[in-house]
């Protein structure tokens, strides 16, 4: 003997759609438009800097907001997403100016002290010559600053740094055209 097995059908709405019928009753949910990412903007710290025209470049080409930092008025590209910023005081003005207003989703380019400063806010740091600075390597680059800091106190001639290159343009404009990608990966927005 078979036993007859009665299907359940799901209730219909009143389009005939399968649902709850009875939930013709909530309010319709309105559209809601997603947070506008936040913009990826660059700082650079100009006292010292040989990439600015490099910097210029790839920031028109992403549509970039740039601040200038220096310790003294500078001629500069007349261009309206590139912004002048002439600070007074101290040897560390400049750094202190881009340290406070750095976050995450910022770039900077800069030398080793403000970036382990720049790092700790969460940015991302370039060096001049494309060296991108993280958590890991920040501390080994301030240790052999300092160590070549205290060698020059002693009298050792430690030759100073190598002249910059044509190399060192091109790894420069690789490793920020990388770090920008990274961040519009992350959300960020250029332009």
């Amino acid at each position: 003997m078979r036993k007859s097995v009665r299907k359940h059908k799901a209730p219909v709405n009143r389009k005939g759609c399968p649902g709850w019928a009875g939930l013709s009753w909530l309010p319709a949910m309105e559209p809601v438009a997603p947070p506008k990412p936040a913009p990826i903007e660059l700082y650079v710290d100009a006292d010292a800097c040989p990439v600015k025209d490099e910097v210029f470049k790839v920031a028109g080409r992403h549509r970039l907001h740039v601040y200038v930092v220096a310790n003294s008025f500078m001629m500069l590209t007349r261009e309206p997403w590139i912004e002048r910023i002439v600070v007074s005081g101290g040897f560390d003005a400049a750094d202190d100016w881009i340290a406070e207003r750095v976050a995450r989703g910022a770039i900077v380019i800069s030398d080793i002290p403000l970036a382990d400063r720049c790092i700790k806010a969460g940015a991302e740091v370039i060096g001049p010559t494309g060296k991108p600075f993280t958590e890991a390597s920040i501390g080994m680059a301030l240790a052999t600053r300092d160590m070549m800091e205290d060698l020059r106190a002693m009298g050792a001639a430690t030759g100073g740094p190598k002249p910059f290159s044509a190399r060192d343009r091109s790894a420069f404009l690789q490793a920020l055209d990388l770090a920008i990608q990274r961040l519009k990966r992350a959300g960020f927005a250029a332009g």
